[in-house]
């Protein structure tokens, strides 16, 4: 039986709505425990404690729900008590920041493969921003800014099998279409607009949540945008 639980990968930008988000309420209800903890994962954002204050609070507008904050980013942090406070949790919020800093903390405190355990064993994962795409299969980074030639893929968590962007509706996905040129084979990108979520579950059809997910198709370094995925509900 599996026991993978679905990924929501949020693009953040939800309005506060009376009564709730629903969306969050989806989440939460997925999870299957009545007052769930969450450990919040703020590698992308340095671990500031501000933004784990934000998140943790809008968040609980919506659900009742503890937080944790396992500490990743500093030298001196416990990571032993951090991998505690991961494994006790119902389940685990990736934050935004920067995927690049946030993969490289994890690759430091050889967290990639533990995160992928903790999955394997029915662990809920959600996250918003550029923590979605570190849930995702990789991204893109430019040795060189100014040098479109230098683009190169990078390998995230892999925990939902597809690559992902967010709230990036205003530049066209320029990097989400950079990404997929650089793929080998036929691959599909999901661009996460603001306010939106996308639900990728094993053996299910990938969903849109709360708004409208752009679709691409990359092939031989050609894009082409397909048919919107849309909401049913929310």
């Amino acid at each position: 039986m599996n026991k993978n639980k679905p990924i929501y990968l949020m693009a953040g930008g939800r309005a506060a709505r009376k009564g709730g988000d629903p969306v969050i309420q989806a989440i939460f209800k997925e999870i299957g425990v009545p007052t769930p903890t969450v450990a919040y994962v703020g590698a992308a954002s340095d671990d500031d404690s501000g933004f784990y204050k934000m998140i943790s609070q809008m968040i609980q507008k919506s659900v009742d729900c503890r937080f944790t904050h396992p500490l990743l980013v500093s030298a001196k942090a416990d990571l032993n008590q951090a991998k505690e406070m991961l494994q006790s949790a119902d389940a685990i919020f990736m934050s935004g920041g920067d995927v690049e800093a946030g993969m490289q903390v994890l690759k430091a405190r050889k967290l990639t493969t533990f995160f992928n355990d903790l999955y394997s064993t029915g662990k809920l994962f959600f996250g918003a921003s550029a923590g979605s795409i570190m849930l995702a299969r990789e991204w893109v980074r430019w040795e060189d800014p100014e040098d479109d030639s230098s683009a190169e893929l990078f390998p995230c968590l892999g925990l939902a099998p597809l690559i992902c962007d967010t709230h990036a509706e205003e530049d066209a996905w320029a990097e989400l279409q950079a990404a997929l040129k650089l793929q080998k084979a036929v691959s599909i990108g999901y661009g996460i607009t603001s306010g939106s979520t996308l639900k990728v579950a094993a053996g299910s059809p990938i969903e849109a949540l709360g708004g409208s997910v752009a679709v691409f198709q990359g092939n031989n370094r050609e894009v082409k945008r397909q048919k919107d995925l849309l909401p049913s509900s929310t």
